[in-house]
């Protein structure tokens, strides 16, 4: 393995632990506070060039990690009423640069972040709590090493290990002694009244990811159910897909120092220790990617299997193909269709038509699966190296029926779409993570444009079919 990471941990970040922000709330995080002092203590006593700290909380892209690139970097607790509390730091630009150019090997983009980068996307160039909570409880202890931000992208998990394992490698190359800290908390959802909301699904998430942190179990981890995650509302699994990564080919002592739920959220503080060299754990996380498509394929849906064969012709020749299927009667009809592309659970695609827009439901799925593939502006276009790990739902919409009441609304029953003036949003049924009516008329008024608070509105309901 690697010899360059010689401590990672698991840190949680809410603001309401640094003692100035709490003013006395913070005692009902009592455990996690005795865990952070620990934390702290074993990051400080460790021989660590630089702390690489991965956040969920800065900038964050769809399609790329970012890494800030400017040779200091500060921030404070201003926005939580803390002002005077803060820390300024040496970023250290040498790593940041080879870990840019290592991760070209990869399959994941690293977006620099230097002056002219924050210009450009418009964002400020100050440490995110997800920063600023743990490094509190490390230079409390006497921690003062430079730092390497790492802001997570909305990427797959175990093209994330791929990157943490990435920065290992590049720490190794440049004889860089680095500690890894993973920032983030668990489900958001564990009781009535939590940030999140409330979602009986969020301790069930909580217990078996602890679970397999004290075991070490990394394949389970990068595996964990996707519907699980969603409702669980977290933040915290990105992070540690990273910082699994960096570990990856090392025997590791896991220690999990402390969990509890106060104020709904999960806090979990752990640290990961390598105690020798192990073996690479990419061949069996690619494998369990591989089984997994394998049987998505074997079990595909026919409109399912023609819009992947539709996006996978597009692809590779630039044209729609043939339909050479006996077409069931059912899909000779019209409709609007909602075509949906995921890799490894993340969205990478998804474009529809709420009314038909062709001669029949085939025609429908083919063309906004070409669309969904190639034409989401929220995505790059799907490469050809891409085709093997994606997975399609497709569903097929009833005409649209207007409510005059939210109480004949359903989240999992019906999707719904809002209307005011030109703005118009939708949102499909039955996704993770939306639970109640005022959930699913916040995205989607925020979807179309529409203030969430807006109540002069139009609303429709309508019906799918889902295929998968």
């Amino acid at each position: 393995m690697p010899d360059s990471v010689v401590l990672a941990g698991l840190a949680p970040h809410p603001p309401i632990i640094i003692p100035e922000v709490g003013r006395g709330e913070e005692s009902e995080a009592t455990s996690t506070i005795g865990a952070m002092d620990q934390l702290g203590k074993a990051f400080s006593g460790m021989e660590i060039h630089t702390l690489v700290i991965i956040t969920p909380h800065g900038p964050v892209f769809s399609d790329a990690v970012s890494m800030p690139a400017l040779p200091s970097l500060e921030g404070d607790f201003g926005q939580f009423g803390a002002g005077m509390v803060g820390a300024k730091l040496n970023n250290d630009l040498d790593l940041v640069n080879a870990i840019v150019e290592h991760s070209r090997n990869t399959r994941v983009q690293v977006v620099p972040l230097n002056k002219r980068g924050y210009a450009r996307y418009g964002i400020r160039p100050r440490l995110d709590h997800g920063v600023l909570v743990p490094l509190y409880y490390l230079r409390k202890h006497g921690f003062d090493a430079q730092i390497a931000v790492v802001n997570i992208g909305f990427l797959p998990y175990s093209d994330l290990y791929l990157f943490g394992k990435a920065i290992a490698e590049a720490a190794s190359g440049m004889g860089r002694k680095i500690g890894v800290l993973a920032s983030g908390d668990l489900s958001h959802r564990l009781q009535p009244g939590a940030p999140a909301g409330y979602n009986k699904q969020g301790k069930v998430f909580d217990e078996l990811l602890v679970d397999k942190l004290k075991s070490f179990s990394v394949e389970e981890i990068l595996c964990m159910p996707e519907p699980l995650i969603a409702d669980a509302g977290e933040c915290g699994l990105r992070p540690i897909s990273i910082m699994l990564g960096a570990l990856d080919d090392a025997r590791m002592e896991p220690q999990v120092l402390s969990y509890e739920g106060p104020f709904g959220v999960g806090y979990c503080v752990a640290l990961f220790r390598p105690v020798g060299k192990g073996t690479s754990r990419v061949p069996d996380i690619t494998r369990q990617r591989q089984a997994a498509i394998s049987r998505i394929r074997q079990e595909e849906s026919f409109p399912v299997s023609l819009a992947r064969a539709a996006v996978e012709h597009y692809v590779k020749a630039g044209k729609l193909p043939a339909v050479e299927r006996d077409i069931p009667a059912e899909f000779t009809q019209k409709a609007g269709v909602f075509v949906s592309i995921h890799k490894e659970g993340n969205l990478r695609g998804c474009i529809g038509t709420t009314e038909p827009t062709t001669g029949s439901v085939v025609d429908e799925i083919m063309q906004n699966a070409v669309s969904a593939a190639t034409g989401d502006p929220r995505f790059s276009p799907v490469t050809s190296g891409e085709l093997d790990t994606l997975d399609y739902s497709v569903d097929i919409l009833s005409s649209p029926v207007a409510v005059k009441s939210v109480s004949e609304l359903d989240p999992k029953k019906y999707g719904v779409v809002c209307v005011k003036g030109n703005r118009k949003g939708l949102l499909l049924p039955d996704l993770p993570g939306v639970g109640t009516v005022e959930e699913q008329l916040s995205i989607v008024k925020k979807k179309a444009g529409i203030s969430p608070f807006d109540t002069q509105v139009k609303i429709y309901r309508f019906t799918v079919e889902r295929y998968h």
